[in-house]
């Protein structure tokens, strides 16, 4: 068990590298380095309130508050599991991981920013199926971009996506259903 362990982190590790080597690109920077806030804390609770404040219906509002009861309920479990899966960032433990300055310097396990987005994102995936794609690539961007910056492993961030995603379908699901 712990060899097949070992073999997914070094695969885990090539992809990280494979992501985290463009840091330089100044066209990737830019994209990366601003699409990351879409998952940030400020954008997320903005956005859920904006969202509910222009609703033009009592559907569109109730959307509203399955996007913010995901994204409130989501938080919790994403601090449990920092606590449980203490990991450190992968800037602390691989050489040449390239970041920007002024790292998050909390646990890696799993990826606040993904989990938050994904959150936010999936009730509007449930609703609006003819925008899905596009939200699917922006909660993808988000996810990527935490990679890019050397903030994450490719597997925070998978787990992220799959707790935000889990908590806007139980609100969706709840509310809608």
């Amino acid at each position: 068990m712990t060899r097949i362990i070992h073999v997914l982190y070094g695969f885990e590790c090539r992809i990280f590298q494979k992501i985290n080597r463009h840091f330089e690109r100044v066209w990737l920077n830019l994209f990366f380095r601003t699409v990351t806030h879409l998952g940030g804390a400020g954008f997320t609770i903005s956005a859920s309130v904006l969202l509910y404040l222009l609703a033009w219906s009592k559907e569109q509002r109730m959307l509203a508050i399955a996007s913010a009861l995901a994204l409130a309920s989501s938080h919790i479990p994403v601090q449990i599991v920092k606590m449980l899966f203490p990991r450190k960032r992968p800037y602390l433990t691989l050489e040449k991981t390239m970041i920007p300055k002024n790292p998050l310097k909390d646990h890696s396990f799993p990826s606040g920013h993904t989990t938050a987005i994904f959150a936010i994102l999936t009730p509007y995936i449930f609703a609006v199926p003819q925008i899905s794609f596009l939200l699917i690539l922006i909660g993808l961007s988000v996810g990527i971009s935490r990679i890019y910056l050397g903030l994450h492993y490719p597997s925070d961030v998978i787990a992220g996506a799959l707790l935000g995603t889990g908590a806007g379908c139980l609100s969706y699901f709840l509310l809608f259903v």
